[in-house]
């Protein structure tokens, strides 16, 4: 098997409502799709987000990237997932987004072809449902309230607010209501995206108190001993996001007491064979996992975070899929969350058939 073409399609996926985060408001999100086929008939596809305050890359970059790395793989076989890493590395530095964009789809191919999931390319698949991680990014304190009592209505029993674009009383205020409401049982966790400078951070921690499960990257991700002197202010467990790009990032983190997990991303770490080798080695270390995709993305790169999480050892931290905020999935079938549980697809491959219609409606010239 060889691949014969690989297409590059930019995207704007409309959502269903804004949501705001550290001082950016997202209506929509622009995504870099991936079309590979192959000399024996099947075609693969991969998605990401671009993400410049996270990866460093725009839509344009990973456009360009994907293009100089298109010659290079015409003839290479999809399923030598390892060697195919190496040459992207060797070929191109950095470009981590780009480089998840492409080993999906080869993911996605190689498992039609052996007629396998590819979390069992991964490993085995140890769980087929994952409670869904549900954001509450308006902002708002009663907007809030209201999406939490929808949600737990719905089966939700995880939670995450987004907090740093508020004055930090306001963020207290929302955090402890939110938690008034929900009760103790509940997960809820809240996510500064390296909004707060470390003393707004502190005083935040101090006034939440214990009423949060873990507090993801309050200050900015290159700070990993602010991050430590925060850990060490709060009896909650801190979680790193935009501070993990690579298992060194991992391993510094939990040497440094920085974080006691972490929100393992593709497009940060370089695809699905490194986030998963990152879940591992958070089971290894003893360190929680959030697995997540970039807001917002459809149900492609959805299901490669679902099958990466049903590979996973562990994920105690919460499954953040982000089909859900997508107001037009690219796929005849969406990944389905049930009773606040999200399902692994079935079929081989990512198991979502791609609707090319839509994709097609919702490209954009780049």
């Amino acid at each position: 098997m060889k691949i014969t073409k690989i297409t590059p399609i930019a995207i704007s996926l409309p959502m269903t409502k804004q949501l705001k985060m550290a001082g950016v408001v997202f209506n929509s999100s622009d995504n870099v799709l991936v079309k590979v086929e192959t000399d024996n008939g099947l075609v693969g596809w991969g998605e990401a987000s671009a993400a410049p305050t996270m990866t460093g890359e725009t839509v344009e970059s990973m456009m360009a990237a994907l293009r100089y790395l298109t010659p290079h793989f015409i003839g290479r076989n999809p399923s030598e997932f390892n060697k195919n890493l190496a040459f992207m590395d060797f070929r191109l530095y950095g470009n981590a987004s780009a480089k998840t964009v492409l080993e999906m789809a080869l993911y996605d191919i190689t498992g039609k072809n052996l007629k396998k999931p590819v979390a069992e390319l991964l490993g085995s698949v140890k769980r087929s449902s994952i409670p869904v991680l549900w954001m509450l990014a308006s902002g708002k304190l009663d907007e809030d309230i209201s999406d939490s009592k929808q949600k737990l209505d719905e089966g939700f029993t995880s939670f995450k607010i987004k907090v740093g674009s508020n004055p930090i009383d306001q963020d207290i205020d929302r955090a402890i209501n939110v938690r008034e409401l929900v009760g103790k049982k509940v997960q809820l966790s809240s996510d500064a995206n390296q909004g707060w400078n470390k003393d707004d951070a502190i005083g935040f921690v101090t006034g939440v108190g214990d009423a949060l499960s873990f507090i993801e990257q309050p200050i900015l991700g290159s700070d990993v001993d602010g991050m430590a002197d925060i850990q060490k202010s709060t009896v909650v467990p801190i979680g790193a996001d935009e501070g993990l790009h690579s298992i060194k990032d991992i391993e510094h983190h939990k040497q440094k007491g920085a974080a006691q997990g972490g929100s393992l991303k593709m497009i940060k770490l370089g695809g699905v064979t490194r986030a998963y080798e990152a879940a591992c080695l958070c089971e290894e270390l003893g360190m929680n996992v959030n697995m997540a995709g970039k807001v917002a993305e459809s149900s492609i790169s959805s299901a490669a975070v679902m099958h990466i999480s049903a590979a996973a050892p562990s994920l105690n931290w919460g499954l953040s899929i982000t089909k859900q905020y997508v107001a037009k999935d690219l796929v005849h079938n969406p990944v389905i969350i049930k009773s606040g549980q999200a399902l692994l697809p079935e079929g081989f491959g990512l198991g979502v058939e791609v609707n090319e219609e839509v994709v097609q409606e919702l490209a954009i010239n780049k």
